[in-house]
């Protein structure tokens, strides 16, 4: 009995197959999130408005994605090659801003701010120290412009060649990281001088499993 069992479940169109169909179906599903993500931050100029959205789709009712600061210690070195990134004097001031991007209680990202307060304003300035104001949204008064320096996938739901596999060979349930993709850039205003580096990375809730 249990023999002919087993023979059933892995038997074309059985628990087995089954199981592989939709773990394909899944990791395809995760693909196209991931993907779109990607491409809508690589189209748009505020990281913070593509978060934004992605929150009122999930909730009709959706908070306001907040910024809440991460403290993190002194790191000169780094504050230096930010510094030479952005083009700015060895005497400019830099500071970092570290933040946990949420939408309610849902971390979306973590982002790495290094900017330049001297080409900020004064009220600028104050609200990135003392509130949980997105960057992006701070500075939106600059109609500053995002260019891109990097774009990496921290996750591949389904391996290279999957679309000349056979569905019935995925399995395995897909794992999902913490961290599904990450994003260097620089804000520039529209003369093109940068005043900030924000490194972002993703966290797994941008994705709907």
């Amino acid at each position: 009995m249990a023999a002919t069992l087993a023979a059933t479940s892995l038997a074309p169109g059985g628990a087995a197959a089954q199981g592989s169909q939709e773990n394909y179906v899944h990791r395809l599903r995760l693909q196209a999130q991931l993907q779109t993500l990607n491409a809508d931050l690589l189209s748009h100029d505020s990281a913070t408005a593509v978060l934004q959205d992605l929150c009122n789709r999930r909730d009709p009712e959706a908070p306001q994605i907040l910024a809440r600061q991460v403290e993190v210690p002194d790191d000169l070195a780094a504050a230096n090659a930010a510094r030479r990134q952005l083009g700015a004097a060895a005497n400019e001031p830099v500071r970092r801003r570290r933040v946990e991007l949420t939408c309610g209680e849902v971390v979306l990202s973590r982002a790495d701010n290094w900017y330049l307060p001297g080409r900020l304003t004064a009220q600028m300035n104050i609200d990135l120290e003392s509130t949980e104001r997105p960057f992006g949204v701070v500075v939106r008064p600059l109609n500053f412009q995002r260019r891109t320096l990097s774009s990496r996938l921290l996750f591949n739901p389904l391996p290279p060649g999957w679309e000349a596999a056979d569905p019935a060979g995925f399995d395995v349930a897909v794992t999902i990281p913490p961290n599904v993709l990450q994003h260097r850039a620089h804000l520039q205003t529209p003369d093109g001088r940068p005043f900030a580096l924000l490194i972002e990375t993703y966290s797994e809730r941008v994705l709907v499993p």
